[in-house]
């Protein structure tokens, strides 16, 4: 996403002027945290009010595209990188397309006329993790008929609960330059803005009133709780920088394509109500916190093979599309104004 490219620009701009990354990254979010933080006293936030739906959906459509085009980018790679080979390419793209094509398949159950609708319901809402024992299976089955030449690249975790090169965990931000420390306010000011949209748009395009939620905030509010939220996001900053981890904010695909899988649908297929609790919150992070803190779950995310990761990477791109306008509207250019149903927006002329 976003904060990736972020990172890799910062990695690029350590290494030209001779820098430390680590230091200079933690010394940038440092800077950061303390910005986010003035603007969560002074109930910056607000100023989200004056973004219009244009820049929530082309920001969301922007993501979208972005979780999309790696995953295309890296089942190209495979053809391409050296040490593969022909037979891995193929495979890759088999069990990339087949984890994407059965998540979106069977998401797509709730809306047909097969089987019972408590059937449908259950197996459009465990789609995805469908998907991805069907593509981890067909990448085992490959691997057990074909042996190395058919082996696939996995997840790759470490075996202890500790840092990837083993470096320590906090970080020598004294290595840094003085001046530098100085200079890290500067890309911390990108970074802020970074975090700053990427966190409160997300939260705008959640708490639409398209999703009929009304608990914790008042009716078609967008704002309530972003203050506090930026809030957290200051102290997470500032403590991922101390140790090198990622900073963390919203993840706007993931978060859409949660509120859409708690959402409840009528016989049309039109939202009717969303289901608002903090279990299934709760259950994924429990879950991620298990995977980074025990062996067994770290044992069975390393049997994942990255493909099936490409496509649910790709699912997730584009499960997030429905019910953007902006996508509608592009949609909409090569539809046949005959025949298509109206929309609000279809007296706008193609031409000008």
């Amino acid at each position: 996403g976003p904060v990736l490219a972020f990172v890799a620009t910062l990695v690029k701009l350590a290494e030209k002027m001779n820098l430390p990354f680590l230091p200079l990254y933690a010394w940038t979010g440092i800077w950061t945290s303390g910005i986010l933080l003035a603007s969560s006293i002074t109930s910056a936030s607000n100023l989200v009010k004056y973004l219009t739906r244009f820049t929530d959906e082309i920001f969301s459509t922007l993501i979208s595209f972005i979780f999309v085009v790696e995953a295309g980018q890296n089942i190209a790679k495979s053809f391409t990188n050296p040490a593969s080979s022909f037979t891995k390419g193929l495979l890759t793209f088999i069990v990339a397309v087949s984890t994407y094509v059965t998540a979106s398949t069977l998401k797509g159950l709730r809306n047909t006329v097969y089987f019972s609708k408590g059937i449908r319901k259950n197996v459009s809402n465990f789609g995805p993790t469908i998907g991805v024992i069907a593509g981890a299976l067909i990448a085992r089955s490959a691997r057990l008929s074909q042996g190395l030449t058919a082996t696939l690249p996995a997840l790759s975790i470490p075996e202890t609960f500790a840092t990837t090169s083993g470096r320590p965990w906090l970080v020598p931000i004294m290595d840094l330059p003085v001046w530098a420390r100085w200079g890290a306010f500067f890309p911390a000011l990108m970074a802020t803005v970074l975090l700053f949209l990427d966190q409160n748009i997300t939260v705008r395009l959640v708490n639409n009133p398209s999703y009929k939620m009304e608990k914790g905030r008042r009716k078609n509010n967008m704002l309530d709780g972003m203050h506090a939220d930026m809030l957290i996001i200051s102290i997470c900053t500032f403590l991922t920088s101390l140790v090198g981890l990622p900073w963390l904010v919203a993840a706007t695909v993931r978060s859409i394509s949660h509120v859409r899988a708690l959402s409840i649908f009528n016989s049309a297929g039109e939202l009717k109500s969303t289901i608002e609790q903090r279990i299934t919150g709760l259950s994924i992070h429990s879950l991620i916190g298990a995977c980074v803190l025990f062996d067994k779950p770290r044992a069975i995310l390393k049997q994942i093979p990255t493909p099936v990761l490409m496509g649910l990477f790709m699912f997730l791109g584009t499960s997030a599309l429905p019910g953007n306008e902006m996508w509608e509207r592009i949609k909409g250019l090569f539809k046949d104004s005959k025949k298509a149903p109206k929309e609000r927006w279809s007296a706008v002329p193609k031409k000008i």
